[in-house]
C-alpha cells in the first residue's frame, strides 16, 4: 500500500479556467477503467515541456517535440495508458500521428497543434483502432472539472491517482494551479517525471514558461528515484491558459514570476513525492539528505548512490538498520571525500563519525528509526556549503512481484 498517502478527492482538484479535460475506457489493455484522456487548451494557451533523456524514447515523445518544436500552437493533448508505443519503429510513430489527427479533426485544430502521449508495456503495437474509437466520447465530456477522472485515467501499475491544486495571488489577481501525475515503477527520471500535467490560468511567455518547467523538474521529478530505471515515455507539460485576469508574465526576475515558479515547484514537488510513496511494492518513503558538499551535483551523485542501491533499500524493508550498506554506498559514489570527516544521521541519530561507528549510537536507536513508514537519512560531508535532497522508497517482495508479471 502506498506509505502515508491518500488518493485525492474530486472536490480538492480545482478547475482552471482554460482547459477542459474529457476521459473514456477504450479498452487499451484491460476493460472497466479509464484510459484515454484528452486536454483541450484555449487559443492563447502557452505550453512547454520536458522529456526523457532516454535514447529509446517514445514515439509519442518524438511527435510531442515535434509538434511543440513547431511554434503553431498547442491546443490539444491526448493521453493513453495500457500501451506505451516505444520500441515500435515506423508503424508506432504513424500511430502517434494518426492519433493526432483524429483528436484534431474532432476538435477542429490542426494536427501539429496536438500533443501526444502514451505509457504502459514497451515494443507493443499500439492498438490505433480502440484509441480513434474511444475519441469520441473524451471530446463530448469535456469539461474543466474533469481533473480527478483525469488523474484515474493516465494510471498504469499505480494503487491512487496523484493530483494536487493550490491558489495563490498574482498582482491581486488570484490564479489557480492543478497537477495531475502517474507512476509507480521506471521510476528514476532524466529531465522529467513519468507523465506529469500541471496548468494554471496565469499568463506567461513561452520562452518563460520553458524556462519555469525545467526549472520545477530539477527541484522535484529530477530528486526522485523508485528503481533507478528510466522510462521511455518521461514528460513533464507545463500549460499557462492565460484565462485570468492578472499580467502576463514576461520578465523572469519579476516578482509575479518568483511568485509562480515557487507555486508551480511546490505542486510538482508534492506530486513527485507521491510517486515515490506509491512506488511498486512500497513500504517506507525514504529522504536522503547530504550537506556540506562543495557543489549540488556532488551533493546529488551521493544521494542517488544512496537511493538506488538495492541493499539500502532491501535493508529497510526488513527494517534492519544494517546501516553499513549506506556506507558502502557513499563511498562508491565515485566522489573523493575524506571519510574521517562525514557524519550519517538516521533521522535524528547519529549513526557514524570519524569513519565508523559513532560512539553514541546503539542497535536500538537504529531499529526504532528503521520501524517508521517516513525516514531521512542525512549524510553530512563537511566539505563546503551545498547540499541536496533525493526521495527514494524501498524494496519489497511486491515490486518483483508486479514486475514479473507486469505484461499479464
Amino acid at each position: 500500500m502506498p506509505v502515508n498517502l491518500q488518493a485525492p478527492s474530486p472536490d480538492s482538484l480545482l478547475p482552471v479556467s482554460g482547459i477542459l479535460l474529457g476521459t473514456t475506457e477504450a479498452n487499451i489493455k484491460k476493460p472497466n477503467r479509464k484510459d484515454l484522456l484528452v486536454m483541450q487548451l484555449n487559443p492563447q494557451s502557452t505550453v512547454a515541456g520536458v522529456f526523457t533523456q532516454n535514447r529509446f524514447c517514445a514515439a509519442p515523445v518524438i511527435v510531442a517535440r515535434e509538434h511543440l518544436a513547431s511554434g503553431k500552437g498547442v491546443r490539444a493533448l491526448v493521453v493513453n495508458t495500457g500501451n506505451a508505443n516505444a520500441g515500435t519503429g515506423e508503424q508506432g510513430l504513424a500511430a502517434a500521428r494518426a492519433t493526432c489527427a483524429e483528436v484534431a479533426r474532432l476538435l477542429d485544430c490542426g494536427a501539429e497543434q496536438v500533443l501526444p502521449f502514451s505509457t504502459g508495456v514497451i515494443m507493443e503495437a499500439l492498438p490505433l483502432e480502440r484509441i480513434v474509437a474511444g475519441l469520441p466520447a473524451c471530446a463530448a465530456n469535456l469539461s474543466e472539472d474533469h481533473w480527478h477522472d483525469a488523474a484515474h485515467a493516465i494510471m498504469t501499475t499505480d494503487i491512487v491517482a496523484k493530483a494536487v491544486s493550490r491558489q495563490i495571488e498574482l498582482d491581486g489577481v488570484t490564479v489557480t494551479i492543478t497537477g495531475i501525475a502517474k507512476g509507480s515503477g521506471m521510476i528514476h527520471p532524466n529531465m522529467a517525471t513519468m507523465l506529469g500535467y500541471i496548468a494554471t490560468d496565469a499568463a506567461v511567455a513561452q520562452p518563460l514558461l520553458q524556462q519555469m518547467v525545467k526549472q520545477a523538474a530539477d527541484a522535484s521529478f529530477n530528486c526522485i528515484t523508485v528503481d533507478g530505471d528510466t522510462s521511455t515515455n518521461d514528460a513533464l507539460m507545463l500549460i499557462a491558459t492565460g484565462a485570468s485576469s492578472a499580467p502576463v508574465i514576461a520578465d523572469a526576475k519579476s516578482a509575479a514570476y518568483a511568485r509562480l515558479q515557487a507555486a508551480v515547484t511546490g505542486v510538482a514537488t508534492l506530486l513527485a513525492q507521491a510517486i515515490v510513496r506509491d512506488g511498486e511494492g512500497a513500504t517506507k518513503f525514504i529522504t536522503v539528505k547530504v550537506e556540506g558538499g562543495t557543489g549540488v551535483d556532488e551533493c546529488k551523485q551521493i544521494a542517488y548512490a544512496v537511493a538506488r542501491s538495492p541493499l539500502v533499500k532491501t535493508a529497510f524493508f526488513a527494517s534492519d538498520p544494517n546501516l553499513g550498506r549506506i556506507l558502502a554506498a557513499i563511498g562508491y559514489a565515485g566522489i573523493a571525500l575524506d571519510v574521517q570527516q562525514l557524519k550519517l544521521y538516521l533521522d535524528d541519530v547519529l549513526v557514524a563519525e570519524e569513519g565508523g561507528r559513532a560512539a553514541s549510537y546503539r542497535e536500538e536507536d537504529g531499529q526504532r528509526v528503521m520501524q517508521q513508514g517516513d525516514i531521512t537519512v542525512r549524510v553530512v560531508l563537511q566539505r563546503g556549503a551545498a547540499q541536496a535532497t533525493v526521495w527514494t522508497c524501498d524494496f519489497s517482495y511486491d515490486y518483483v512481484k508486479i514486475n514479473a508479471s507486469y505484461r499479464s
